[in-house]
């Protein structure tokens, strides 16, 4: 088995549709993959009704949560894997999260139309299509407009990131809040990729902390995480009895990474099924 647990669609910040998404992934070489967009199911069922024969799709989905390191809230991402989908607290918080993001887009739009820039919000839906509009759909409005030359050039404290004149801080829930909810919708949480670029690192009291009130996992083996990184998590994931996953953090051409760059081992995808009673793999 070749076991890809974190892929991005057009749904959130991808930029493949959840059909060519499994579509690739069987061509890949996959037998299984999860898709596990930002803070919404919305693309699993079209995934599950594109599915090539061999390949199976776990139902998933990355939640943005606070955290608090070294006094100050940062980002952290919870992958939840096979959640009951309906269970409406959780649903609730997931719409309440989307409509602080475009809420927060709309803002950090306004303040570059403001300071003279040639930026229009209906750009930015246009560019968003299905997807909940975020930071990746402002850049593209951007260098539309001409006002930048690359992508890339907005994910910095000039234009987008923390310390810009344009940068809005956005809502979402704390992760002591969300792990309850996503234990009571049966799904298994797995903090994603905790020693990535972004934000501090999370250390090992935070992990103590997190498998205390119900992790079950985390993601070792990520493009972002070296070779000194993958084996100090390892190791706790050992001591705290957590389930140890790899992925690609797929996201098309926005990252270099291709699916099944990063896989999970038989054994962790067996125990992460058998953790859970919200929702089955899907199988075409």
């Amino acid at each position: 088995m070749t076991i890809d647990l974190h892929a991005h669609s057009t749904r959130s910040d991808g930029d493949v549709s959840p059909a060519d998404l499994v579509r690739r992934a069987a061509a890949a070489g996959l037998t299984v993959v999860a898709l596990t967009d930002h803070d919404t199911y919305a693309g699993i069922d079209d995934a599950a009704a594109a599915l090539p024969s061999g390949l199976t799709l776990i139902p998933g989905v990355e939640i943005s949560c606070d955290i608090k390191v070294d006094g100050q809230m940062q980002t952290a991402h919870l992958l939840v894997y096979l959640m009951n989908r309906w269970y409406q607290p959780l649903t609730a918080t997931l719409a309440s999260i989307r409509q602080a993001r475009i809420e927060r887009a709309q803002i950090m739009v306004g303040k570059i139309t403001d300071a003279g820039y040639p930026l229009l919000w209906a750009d930015v839906v246009t560019i968003a299509g299905t997807s909940t509009i975020g930071k990746p759909h402002i850049a593209q409005a951007m260098v539309n407009a001409g006002i930048l030359t690359t992508v890339a050039e907005a994910y910095t404290p000039a234009w987008l990131d923390s310390g810009s004149p344009y940068y809005v801080p956005k809502w979402q829930p704390d992760i002591q809040d969300i792990l309850p909810l996503v234990l009571e919708a049966r799904g298994v949480p797995v903090l994603a990729h905790p020693r990535g670029k972004r934000g501090s690192p999370l250390d090992d009291h935070h992990l103590e902390t997190l498998a205390r009130a119900g992790l079950a996992g985390v993601e070792v083996d990520h493009p972002e995480h070296d070779a000194a990184a993958r084996g100090e998590l390892r190791g706790l994931a050992a001591e705290l009895g957590l389930i140890v996953t790899g992925s690609s953090d797929f996201h098309g051409s926005r990252k270099p990474q291709g699916l099944g760059a990063e896989t999970t081992s038989r054994e962790a995808y067996k125990a992460l099924v058998a953790a859970t009673t919200g929702a089955k793999p899907i199988m075409a």
